[in-house]
């Protein structure tokens, strides 16, 4: 009885502990899996500019402030304004390194309507269809030495904001303040993705000139710098699938623990048995 119940408990044993390792047991790829931008030296960078350009669009809120060393010459061109008037967004500075924070954009605001049109002070409807914000500041600079000498124009974007959902650590809204932002920055603001995310599979979703378009990228091929949805457009949607060790997780039995938990109280109980015949 004791020889029979010794090669149970030995066999038991090796079992759970052939569990064990497996379990314990990690995944070769799974590094580089985490590892974003990974052929970066072997990538030729061609990315024109057409795929970085953001052109304005209808709905757009553009500050735009007119200052000249004559303050009292350009305030009729700020009608509305008052210094204590600002928008507060959250921002990130320039690059690819994002820092989460507050600014200040300050200035007369000018909302973009259906026609792409602004009804600016004195110069009446500014067409802003198909212009970039440094277009419109050209022109509108232009327009103004007419009656300023030596004009300085500022034009910024209030309302450029971009979404990023599903396997980030922050998921949300975010506004940026200078108007431009690559899919890098985005997942900066959003924290990163978890461990859960998909790095090869990213869905950008982009509403332009009133139509909807969308496209993938894989954030751990280096070729990302070259895709037309690198560099995102006002309202651009980030959305980061599950993988599949998230649908696992999702998919395991809740009670697993319990019936580990089960198998060592057995364990336990045939060893004292075991120690018992021994006596």
């Amino acid at each position: 009885m004791y020889n029979f119940l010794n090669m149970r408990k030995g066999k038991i044993l090796t079992i759970l502990f052939a569990l064990a390792l497996a379990s314990c047991k990690t995944n070769p790829a799974a590094p580089n899996d985490l590892n974003y931008m990974q052929n970066i030296e072997k990538v030729a960078i061609e990315a024109s500019s057409r795929n970085s350009v953001n052109t304005i669009q209808t709905g757009d809120q553009l500050v735009i402030l007119i200052t000249a060393k004559d303050a009292d010459v350009v305030k009729p061109f700020n009608q509305n304004y008052a210094s204590s008037e600002v928008i507060q967004n959250n921002s990130f500075a320039g690059g690819n390194t994002p820092t989460q924070g507050n600014t200040t954009i300050s200035g007369p605001t000018y909302t973009v309507d259906s026609g792409g049109d602004i009804d600016f002070p004195i110069l009446g409807k500014i067409n802003t269809t198909g212009k970039t914000l440094v277009e419109l500041k050209d022109e509108l600079r232009n327009k103004m030495t007419r009656f300023v000498m030596e004009p300085t124009v500022n034009v910024r974007l209030a309302n450029f904001k971009i979404t990023v959902l599903g396997e980030v650590n922050r998921q949300g809204d975010y506004t940026v303040a200078n108007g431009q932002a690559t899919i890098l920055n985005a997942l900066g603001l959003a924290g990163d993705l978890t461990m859960y995310g998909k790095r090869d599979d990213i869905l950008i979703i982009r509403t332009e000139d009133g139509n909807i378009t969308h496209g993938k990228v894989n954030i751990q091929d280096a070729n990302l710098i070259n895709s037309p949805y690198y560099h995102l457009k006002q309202g651009d949607a980030i959305i980061v699938s599950a993988n599949n060790t998230k649908d696992l997780t999702a998919k395991q039995n809740p009670n697993t623990a319990l019936y580990l938990t089960g198998i060592s109280i057995a364990v336990t109980a045939i060893a004292v048995v075991i120690s018992l015949f021994k006596k």
